[in-house]
């Protein structure tokens, strides 16, 4: 197993990236329970790593100050004097950062997987990976070439007492095992539609469940439309949780419904069986762990085509029916009677 003291994992990106990350942090605190380990990320994410039992700290890089605070950014990360670098960004950023460290070992992904020549400013490269294969387990290729010992995928989420707290407080007087739908993305060409949700919502009160809408603020009068037109009770939490909140409430979810997203992962991480719904995107590359089997797939001609805005009506999108929802709902929900109901 490669010798490390203090180790530097850099992944700036999108949520569901760090959460994906996560069973690899957990697998290196295994191999290297008395190393130092630090990550570098942007403010988006890093709620999900505060108080994570297997980090020792976290080097923020805000971002929305731009080069002022990228160059300070760079005076920390260089003062860590950490002896491994883990670039798991593979963009010309990450690239920088991992060369700035000044770590002697540079582990990044292989130049056929990197963009941005980001592959030159490391100086370890895993094996060429299928570009299409999980990100999670791609993620693990980094504890591989250390020599870590392989272990079940554990992400090491917790809420603490405060938060769960927080979460029992939004949900008094709700009765009924809780059903998340989380209602957007940050592609707008990941949505679903409104009345469509709706439909779910009405299906799942009618099967007991709670049924509650999560969202950013940007998706607070698209979670009201849904309410509005389900017709029946519904909790909507849209623009009134943070990410800490969600942890809190996927751990008392039974069930999540949604697009390829953020929360997505997280309420896989959290254990949660989770319905996800997929167009412009591929769930080859990025499925909840553990729910594979409740991928919906909208065929189309054009899916997946990874574009940010669809010109044609989001055809994909428009090809899942609520019937396909429910259906996978009574699959898991028979299938894991007892866990959270």
């Amino acid at each position: 197993m490669v010798s490390a003291n203090h180790i530097l994992m850099i992944l700036h990106g999108a949520i569901g990236d760090v959460v994906r990350a996560l069973p690899l942090l957990t697998r290196l605190r295994a191999g290297y329970p008395g190393a130092r380990i630090t990550w570098a990320v942007e403010p988006i994410a890093a709620p999900l790593l505060a108080g994570h039992p297997a980090l020792d700290d976290c080097v923020v890089f805000d971002r929305p100050r731009g080069l002022p605070a990228f160059m300070e950014f760079l005076g920390r990360i260089r003062r860590l004097r950490a002896d491994v670098a883990l670039d798991l960004q593979r963009h010309l950023k990450s690239g920088v950062v991992s060369r700035v460290s000044g770590a002697p070992l540079r582990f990044g992904f292989h130049r056929r997987n990197a963009k941005e020549g980001n592959w030159l400013f490391n100086n370890r490269h895993l094996p060429p990976l299928d570009p299409f294969g999980l990100k999670l387990q791609q993620y693990l290729v980094f504890a591989d070439v250390l020599g870590v010992a392989a272990a079940p995928v554990q992400f090491g989420l917790v809420p603490n007492e405060e938060e769960r707290s927080r979460v029992q407080q939004m949900l008094e007087g709700r009765g009924g095992p809780l059903a998340a739908i989380f209602v957007g993305s940050t592609w707008p060409s990941r949505f679903w539609f409104a009345d469509r949700n709706a439909e779910v919502v009405r299906g799942l009160r009618a099967r007991g469940f709670e049924p509650v809408l999560l969202g950013g603020v940007g998706e607070r009068a698209f979670a009201e439309e849904i309410a509005r037109l389900a017709g029946v009770p519904v909790l909507n939490l849209a623009g009134k949780t943070n990410l800490r909140d969600l942890i809190a409430l996927f751990d008392r979810s039974a069930v999540a419904v949604g697009p390829d997203s953020g929360p997505m992962h997280i309420a896989a991480a959290m254990g949660c069986r989770v319905i996800s719904l997929w167009g412009a995107t591929s769930p080859a590359r990025s499925a909840p762990w553990g729910s594979e089997d409740l991928v919906i797939q909208g065929e189309a001609e054009c899916s997946p085509c990874y574009k940010r805005h669809c010109p044609i009506g989001r055809v994909c999108m428009q090809n899942i029916t609520p019937a396909s929802v429910l259906a996978k709902v009574d699959v898991t929900t028979s299938a894991h009677e007892g866990s959270k109901i």
